[in-house]
Order: C-alpha cells, then structure tokens, then sequence
C-alpha cells in the first residue's frame, strides 16, 4: 500500500493499525531499501542516462516557512535512470541546488561502468557540476523544451493544463553525444510514474510530507518497488532484472527477509 500511493492515514483506516505503527514501519523497512539499493545498484553499464529533478515540498510551502529551515518548504526528487532498462540508477532529495546537483552526479559516477551519453533538462547548475563529476569522461548534452501561449491560456477549464511543447534546443556540452539518444522523454514518463507510486508527490492535495525522514523513507521504498518489483510494460522484466542485476522478481518479503546490510 505505502509503495502504491497510498497515504498513511489510508493505510491506518485499512488496516486497522495505529498511524505511528504505520510510520514506523515505512522507516523500518524504507531505511532498508536504502541500505540494500545503495549495496546493490554498482557496476551498471548504460548506453544512455537521462536525469531530471521534480518538485514536492515537506510541512509548508516556502512562504510559510518563517524560519527557512532547509528540511522545510521545496524539496526536489533528483534521479538519473538508464534508459534502456528503465533503472533508477540514482536518487538524491533535498533543495534545488548545485550542492545536490552535485551529490547526484558523484553517486550516478560511482555506480555506472565505463562511458556513457547523459542527457538533462537546461538546469543551470549540470552544466558545471557534470564537468567536475566526470571530466571529460562522458557525453552530455542538455535539451531544452519550448513552450507556447496558447490562445485560451486564460481559460479557467485549463489553470491546471500543461502548456503546450512547441520545439526544444539541444546544447552540447561535452564529448560526442549520439543525437538519436539525447532525450528526457523516458526521464519525464518515470516522473509521472513517481507521481502515481507515491502520494507525497500528489498535487494539490494534503498527502505532502509532514517530516523529511519520512518522505526519504518512501522515496527509497518506491525505489526499490520500481526497480526490484515492478515489471516494466517496455521489456516485460523488472528494471533491475533488465540491468543485469538480479535474476529474479522481488517482493517486499524478498527485502525485509534479506541479511541486512
């Protein structure tokens, strides 16, 4: 339930458990995940990766944070996923910052084999933090969407619509990249798929993340449902299955059973 984006005060009516039991238990077994993801996603060999960060926010919104404590407020989703097996190679929560910009790209470098072509949306800070990762050992171009006025974008029916993608801008920054895989498409169907997977991620709702632990905690469950346990509709294996890191489809039991790490 947790990894399928439910809220915890869903579960608790569900299942007749305390919503603190429920809390504890997403830390128990989210801490876990973490742990065993971080053990387990090494020496992947992606032709492609893409990368993106998407919103939420813990407690309050900025306005509303008074204090500008930085568990607080905005908070962004930072992956990277190969985009040939779907796997979230990468994860990193926090501020939108080059700090963590940062801390993606290090750990994307210690867990890939060997080059690779990158692909990110036109973030400023990847243009200088891809350089100090990886140097001059990979291939990397940003794609830049662009986006027009339509002529009803003052229709109240369409406040919450997307407006509409009228071209992008390809800027290469470093090595060769192929121009057929430079794309942020599979990047923005897994951001969707975050969306659905895990309520915290839910617009325009009271599902937000009331601590940041929690929201980690569920970050790395979801991960872990994502990549171990779901079987992705491109390839019909689980992600990991695809990358050549297990052999088998996993299970919450699989996971709470294993040594742990």
């Amino acid at each position: 339930m947790l990894s399928e984006g439910m809220g915890i005060r869903a579960v608790s009516r569900l299942t007749g458990l305390h919503q603190q039991t429920v809390l504890n238990v997403l830390a128990r077994a989210g801490s876990k995940a973490g742990r065993f993801l971080d053990a387990t996603i090494r020496s992947v060999q992606p032709e492609s990766v893409q990368a993106d960060e998407m919103f939420c926010f813990v407690g309050c919104k900025d306005r509303e944070n008074v204090t500008h404590d930085p568990f607080k407020g905005s908070q962004y989703l930072f992956m990277a996923i190969d985009s040939k097996s779907k796997l979230i190679i990468s994860h990193v929560i926090g501020q939108r910052t080059a700090n963590n910009t940062e801390a993606l790209l290090k750990d994307l470098k210690q867990r890939v084999a060997g080059r690779m072509q990158l692909t990110t949306d036109g973030f400023e800070c990847y243009k200088v933090e891809v350089a100090r990762a990886f140097g001059k050992e990979i291939d990397f171009a940003q794609q830049v969407k662009i986006f027009g006025r339509t002529p009803d974008a003052f229709d109240p029916y369409r406040r919450y619509s997307p407006p509409v993608c009228t071209g992008f801008r390809v800027h290469v920054r470093k090595g060769k990249p192929n121009p057929a895989l430079i794309s942020t498409s599979y990047m923005e169907r897994t951001n969707l798929t975050v969306r659905l997977f895990n309520r915290r991620f839910t617009r325009l709702t009271l599902g937000y993340s009331k601590k940041f632990e929690y929201l980690i905690h569920s970050i790395n469950l979801m991960i872990f449902h994502f990549n171990f346990m779901h079987v992705h509709a491109a390839h019909g294996q689980t992600p990991a299955q695809a990358a050549g890191l297990t052999g088998k489809q996993w299970t919450f039991s699989d996971l709470l059973l294993e040594r742990d790490i």
